[in-house]
């Protein structure tokens, strides 16, 4: 009896013949505006803390090549570039997430797409085209385990990120598809990233994905040089998915099924709030209601979320009602909640300090509990739902069945590109952003190394 093809070996398949003609043309421009939404994110990231921190790190190792690090005018070795330029894409967690899958599926690709393609000097076009496919591949694999990840206390994002940088870097590589089979078995052994951050807004949550990109970059690179690799990396007696998931049911066809004429990278949303994505039904609820309280004393508060997402964004309540920086707020319902309800708005300033510290926000916050929500569409939608109880009695309530920035509610290219223009200003002059938002949207007729130099500062 013939043995089924692995999974691995569809994918490898799809990857190595991938050409961008290939691609439907709303996928194709797509991603281009996800590209640019990256790294507009990117930019601003690299004036934060966090950002100087991972660039003054990877500095002291003594690392430095040819490699751009978005925002900054120091170059890197490829590796080190893609493991910065992770970190800052990622790293103000404002990125896309493809939501059932429940990945950041931009940033998965992404650094290693831009990092091999500047050394490279690939063209737009081809950089294009690996990065597709390895944010599909990316995507597939969240499919697959239907959220089990979060469940045993990993980072999806920073799972999955070894593998579609691993054939994101095969397809740039030009491996065949015995050479992105390997690719991908040997980023199994380095698949990696727990969700310990959320205990006290540590900054490690960043730092997967540019991780995730050192690792497949150095698979493929094994790879090409006939590295043995094992060829059942997912579902195999002791693959990723038997390894990590503690004998929780997968949907393994989810990874080849459709695979090159389904492309679910489509799907992926643009979050218009910085905070995570499983909080932006209840954002939108509150900021909906905010003119209605108009003031009034607020005497208790019931935010609606997807049973699954409470444990991350809800749990423990006393920790997520008293958050004490930008990361904690992130993660806390509560906080995101009262504080859409009080001033009807949460963008990147909302993060600051000041904001964070805001007595009126923090004392409601103490008002809101969190509950599942019968009637959510999770994981196809982040829904949310939000009840509030005036101290004159008086109840309002919204619920929200799809969340701002996904499915019809996507954001528009010009909301992609006003989203882009303000993340971006922080870092670099207008024109400068211009430049690149410009390059961005024709990526096909440009090299990675133009794009690149437009990045630097």
């Amino acid at each position: 009896m013939t043995s089924p093809i692995p999974p691995s070996r569809t994918i490898a398949e799809m990857a190595s013949t991938l050409r961008l003609s290939d691609v439907p043309e709303a996928v194709v421009n797509r991603a281009k505006l996800h590209i640019l939404d990256a790294l507009g994110l990117g930019l601003a990231a690299s004036v934060q803390d966090f950002g100087k921190s991972a660039l003054a790190g990877t500095l002291s190792m003594g690392a430095s090549g040819e490699c751009s690090v978005i925002g900054r005018a120091e170059r890197l070795e490829m590796r080190d570039a893609a493991m910065v330029n992770g970190v800052l894409t990622h790293g103000l967690d404002f990125d896309d997430t493809h939501l059932a899958s429940i990945i950041h599926a931009t940033v998965t690709a992404l650094p290693a797409a831009l990092a091999l393609g500047e050394k490279l000097d690939a063209s737009g076009a081809d950089m294009l085209a690996a990065f597709i496919a390895g944010a599909e591949t990316g995507i597939r694999i969240g499919l697959a385990v239907d959220g089990g990840f979060h469940h045993t206390g990993h980072h999806a994002t920073g799972m999955v990120s070894h593998f579609a940088s691993a054939v994101t870097t095969g397809r740039l590589l030009g491996l065949s598809a015995d050479g992105i089979t390997a690719a991908q078995g040997i980023a199994g052994s380095t698949a990696s990233g727990i969700q310990v951050f959320l205990e006290e807004g540590a900054w490690t949550k960043r730092f997967h994905p540019g991780w995730g990109a050192v690792a497949g970059i150095t698979a493929a690179h094994l790879a090409q040089a006939d590295f043995k690799a094992p060829t059942r990396v997912y579902e195999g007696r002791f693959g990723l998915f038997q390894a990590h998931l503690h004998g929780q049911e997968t949907k393994d066809d989810e990874l080849a099924k459709g695979l090159g004429t389904v492309w679910h990278f489509g799907e992926t949303a643009l979050k218009p709030y910085p905070v995570c994505h499983f909080i932006h039904g209840c954002a939108d609820a509150a900021i909906d209601l905010h003119h209605e309280i108009a003031g009034a004393e607020i005497f208790s508060v019931e935010a609606l979320l997807g049973e699954p997402t409470l444990h991350i964004v809800c749990e423990p309540a006393e920790a997520k009602q008293r958050p004490t920086n930008e990361y904690e707020v992130k993660f806390s319902a509560q906080f995101v909640t009262a504080y859409c309800l009080l001033y009807g708005r949460f963008g990147l300033p909302d993060l600051l300090p000041a904001a964070i510290a805001d007595v009126g926000a923090l004392a409601l916050a103490q008002k809101v509990t969190c509950k599942a929500d019968p009637d959510s569409r999770f994981p196809e939608y982040f829904s949310g739902g939000v009840t509030v109880t005036l101290a004159d009695r008086r109840v309002l309530s919204r619920h929200v069945p799809v969340n701002s920035g996904a499915g019809e509610r996507a954001l528009s290219p010009e909301q992609v590109a006003a989203k882009f223009m303000a993340s971006a200003s922080l870092a670099v002059s207008t024109e400068q952003a211009v430049s690149i938002r410009d390059a961005v949207m024709r990526l096909e007729d440009i090299s990675v190394r133009e794009l690149m130099a437009l990045l630097r500062t």
